[in-house]
């Protein structure tokens, strides 16, 4: 459980900074991905799953968490 607070907790982080810091640019590249086919924006989800699985896996290897 606190496995999910910690990730939940990044990803927000990570969110937040790229709105905050360019909220124009996050328009754009929120135009851009709605325009994408449904099939494209599905890889692209299941890309960003995997790496972040991947990511979660290597640190938990690494006993950062």
């Amino acid at each position: 459980m606190m496995l999910a607070v910690l990730a939940i907790g990044l990803v927000l982080v990570v969110e937040g900074l790229a709105f905050a810091l360019a909220p124009s640019r996050m328009e754009d590249i929120v135009a851009l991905i709605a325009r994408l086919p449904v099939e494209v924006r599905r890889l692209l989800g299941l890309a960003m799953l995997a790496v972040g699985v991947g990511l979660v896996w290597l640190a938990r290897q690494m006993g950062a968490i």
